[in-house]
């Protein structure tokens, strides 16, 4: 088992990308000699955050369905079977004993032409609704690590197994301490701080619920670490000069020190992708999620609901945000019986080792492919 050949597809955003990272460092760390090769699609964030861990990754010249002008899936259904071509190609190349699919738009033609060479296949499906690309992938996959309960809705619960969903493991080091982190933000410690994260593209309805009420940042006590996205960094630049509250607030494209990030902060807003969600958990905590809802299945509702009915998290729906959204933030950030309530909820639904424990059914199913 040293010289394992792991391939790993799927990628598009961060909650598809971090995970898969993960998923490859538990491997190396078990195995210092495997192979790993990633499969992503062009022009997508995996095509440079997968190299910048350190890892090879070839591209497919891929996209999804339009639901809404149909008439350029023409395009799309091209890319695909042109993808299916290069996956197979780079499979052969590769000769990999096992392929996992962690969702995005490279895993389809990626997983689907593995199982037809016969190389068995793991999928990762982080959401609590699983997307239609992994429910046709289920059909022939070994394994299926699910986070969330009650997945037998759309898979064999034969093929289920409860892992949790990876994530970055330097934000659960226990070796950085408050201090330092408000000292590299440039904030107080005396301060309550809430976290805005928008996921890694940015969120514009989370944004606009920030930028336009920044007057409810009067509180002396309440200060803001800011995640916009590189599409509205310079917009959300000129909107914070306008404030005068704007030295209560650090304003970043991306945080590169997450870490730090969820160390001080006594509060998240966050969209609700599955990544998130399983960080936020592990973490402990107090979280209002504003689930997006330009997701396939509007599964970020569905992650967000499941939350909520455990008093794990307050849900505002994207909808009704933007008058309301910092309002109740700041209100909940200075009720510390509160805060320490969802702390305790949402830590319950943590699921820890996923890294680990999505690897250790990787080698069941290679070890079993080879007797």
């Amino acid at each position: 088992m040293e010289n394992i050949r792991v391939l790993i597809s799927g990628g598009g955003t961060g909650g598809h990308i971090f995970p898969a990272i993960s998923i490859a460092n538990a491997v190396k760390n078990r195995f210092p000699q495997a192979e790993i090769l990633f499969i992503g699609a062009e022009g997508r964030m995996e095509m440079t955050k997968v190299p910048a861990a350190g890892y090879r990754i070839e591209g497919l010249d891929i996209q999804g369905l339009d639901r809404k002008r149909l008439h350029r899936n023409i395009a799309v259904l091209w890319k695909y079977f042109k993808s299916l071509r290069k996956a197979k190609t780079l499979i052969k190349n590769f000769r990999p004993d096992i392929a996992v699919g962690v969702g995005g738009y490279a895993s389809a033609p990626t997983l689907r032409k593995a199982a037809s060479m016969r190389i068995p296949t793991l999928i990762q499906e982080q959401n609590s609704y699983a997307g239609v690309t992994n429910k046709h992938l289920a059909e022939k996959a070994s394994k299926i690590c699910v986070a969330y309960e009650g997945m037998e809705r759309f898979f064999p619960s034969s093929k289920i197994v409860l892992t949790g969903n990876p994530v970055r493991q330097d934000l659960v080091s226990e070796g950085i301490t408050k201090e330092e982190a408000y000292q590299y933000f440039g904030l107080r410690s005396d301060k309550k701080t809430i976290l805005v994260v928008g996921g890694s593209l940015g969120s514009r309805t989370i944004n606009s619920s920030i930028a336009n009420h920044l007057d409810e940042l009067q509180s002396e006590d309440i200060q803001m670490l800011w995640q916009c996205g590189g599409y509205y960094i310079n917009q959300m630049t000129e909107e914070l000069a306008k404030s005068e509250y704007k030295d209560k607030v650090r304003l970043y494209d991306f945080i590169n020190r997450m870490d730090y990030a969820y160390k001080i902060a006594d509060l998240v807003i966050s969209r609700a992708g599955a990544g998130a969600i399983s960080e936020l958990c592990l973490l402990g905590k107090p979280t209002i999620l504003v689930p997006s809802p330009n997701v396939a299945e509007d599964h970020q509702t569905k992650n967000a609901r499941a939350l909520e009915k455990r008093n794990a998290a307050v849900v505002i729906n994207d909808k009704e945000a933007e008058p309301i959204l910092l309002p109740t933030a700041v209100n909940l950030v200075e009720n510390e019986d509160r805060l320490k309530e969802m702390s305790e909820n949402i830590s319950q639904l943590a699921q820890k080792n996923s890294s680990d424990r999505i690897v250790d059914e990787i080698i069941k199913i290679v070890e079993a492919n080879k007797k």
